[in-house]
């Protein structure tokens, strides 16, 4: 009888078929922590942001500045990335009270990455007509709230 022994190993069939699997498995692999690398450099971007806006409104808080009825803008630097921001400046019911709207975005891009919305207080006296001795205060509804200003009490006797 004719015996050929077969010699042990993979036959090159079986190691093509391998390393296509092993190239379809590293392919997967490659594309998984590109779209993780890119959500991490996302998220990373927007908490730069937000950032920024938090920082835009203590200032404005802080420095106890009363804000114009505008739209300012500027340009901030956080982490070693730059930013450009834009102060929305509206009324509220209060006349007392502005709304301050932050958005930022990146520089030379107009897509907003965080946008922080905050009140801020005048402080200090209201402007308005002044009331001094001898002359009579008239009630009259406040310029935003329709609402009239308590009555003073005088001397009781």
């Amino acid at each position: 009888m004719n015996c050929v022994r077969r010699a042990g190993g993979f036959t090159l069939v079986e190691i093509l078929v391998a390393l296509a699997v092993l190239a379809i498995a590293l392919t997967a692999t490659a594309r998984s922590l590109g779209a993780a690398i890119d959500t991490t450099t996302a998220l990373r971007d927007r908490t730069l942001a937000r950032w920024v806006a938090e920082d835009r409104l203590a200032q404005l808080e802080l420095t106890k500045e009363w804000p114009d009825l505008d739209t300012k803008e500027g340009d901030a630097d956080m982490g070693g990335q730059a930013f450009h921001w834009r102060q929305e400046t509206g009324v509220t019911p209060a006349a007392r009270m502005r709304r301050v709207e932050v958005s930022v975005f990146l520089t030379g891009n107009d897509s907003m990455l965080a946008k922080m919305t905050g009140f801020i207080q005048q402080t200090g006296p209201q402007p308005g007509p002044q009331t001094g001795p001898g002359s009579q205060s008239v009630a009259q509804p406040g310029p935003q709230t329709g609402l009239q200003p308590a009555p003073q009490a005088g001397p009781s006797r």
